[in-house]
């Protein structure tokens, strides 16, 4: 009885999950790619940059390099995907639908704080998959992945169960990208590759409860999704404003713990420690809500609106059920002294 219902499943979600294609520029990829990224190509004779043979590319000079996942949750054409599938501003971006159709790509926007995009193909009567509600998953509830695997096994399908609610990992989008922390997702053992990123994780009633996000490789049967209430608020924002809209405090800061608290000599063993990434950064965004306050670097925030900043509650999860232009009473500690001021939040750009 149940491999009836995820066999219905899938033909109910399949037509609205489809493939997005990455391609750059033959002559911007050449100055790209190190020689030794692809010994088999021929280089310049100088062997400074990687020349690959025009049969590559299509009649416009563009190869495909890359693929992702993505999903239609509007008729009108709007799909929800990962920020870091679409990244690269000199690629260009095509849509595969179900049925093979190819339509260019608009982005409509990027979260500057999750891993969610909405990019958006001419649309009018397309297939779509209902957005569920992620907070209502439990352990051990059965869950299908659905994308374009390794970029090339377009319309892959693996079913797994929810492993794990609320998890927190640090991931990297490639190779050379910076580390970006993920809190919140949901694990599962449904197998997400490659490709599959963008993607959705639905329930067997096919509505979806999260995007396909990322893996841990070296470890088997351990994916993870993005909630799809992260994209919820994205969705409202682009169908009011235009664009996504997220608060912003300005500040840069470690959270305090016992460890921390032992080695930098602190009074606390919790809060948010103000503090520069590298010695070009500032603790402390210019012209921010934060500056505007009159915070500064070495400050640690203990509470914000009342509720106390730890490990499992940072500022930006705090934030993150608050909107551009609300005022947040901060409680803050400088040189052993405590005191409160009020911050109106701005918006991240």
């Amino acid at each position: 009885m149940e491999e009836k219902k995820i066999i219905a499943t899938i033909k109910k979600v399949m037509p609205a999950v489809v493939s997005i294609a990455i391609a750059k520029n033959l002559k911007d990829l050449e100055k790209e790619l190190p020689p030794d990224t692809y010994p088999f190509l021929p280089t310049t004779p100088d062997k400074k940059k990687v020349q690959i043979p025009e049969i590559f590319a299509d009649s416009r000079g563009m190869v495909e390099v890359g693929g992702g996942s993505g999903f239609i949750i509007d008729p009108r054409g709007l799909i929800l995907t990962n920020k870091h599938i679409i990244s690269d501003p000199k690629a260009e971006y095509t849509v595969i639908t179900n049925d093979g159709k190819r339509f260019p790509v608009e982005i409509l926007s990027r979260d500057p704080i999750n891993d969610v995009a909405i990019i958006k193909i001419p649309g009018g009567k397309l297939p779509t998959i209902k957005l569920g509600d992620a907070s209502k998953l439990k352990l051990g509830q059965s869950v299908i992945a659905i994308g374009n695997a390794l970029g090339i096994f377009r319309n892959t399908v693996s079913l797994g169960i929810v492993s794990g609610l609320s998890r927190s990992i640090s991931a990297q989008a490639d190779s050379d990208a910076p580390y970006q922390e993920m809190r919140g997702l949901i694990q599962t053992d449904a197998a997400i590759n490659p490709g599959n990123s963008g993607g959705p994780l639905v329930d067997l009633n096919g509505t979806a409860v999260g995007i396909n996000a990322a893996v841990v490789f070296g470890a088997q049967s351990i994916s993870f999704a993005i909630p799809i209430s992260a994209a919820g608020r994205d969705i409202d924002d682009i169908k009011r404003y235009g664009h996504i809209r997220r608060p912003l405090l300005g500040v840069r800061y470690v959270l305090i713990d016992d460890t921390l608290k032992e080695k930098m000599g602190l009074s606390v063993n919790f809060g948010a420690l103000i503090t520069k990434e590298t010695a070009e950064d500032r603790g402390v965004a210019s012209g921010s809500p934060a500056e505007k306050a009159g915070l500064r670097e070495r400050d640690i925030v203990l509470e914000l609106n009342g509720k106390k900043i730890d490990r499992e509650h940072s500022i930006q999860d705090l934030l993150e059920d608050m909107n551009v232009g609300d005022a947040v009473r901060l409680v803050v500690l400088r040189d052993q002294k405590q005191f409160t001021v009020t911050a109106i939040l701005g918006e991240r750009k």
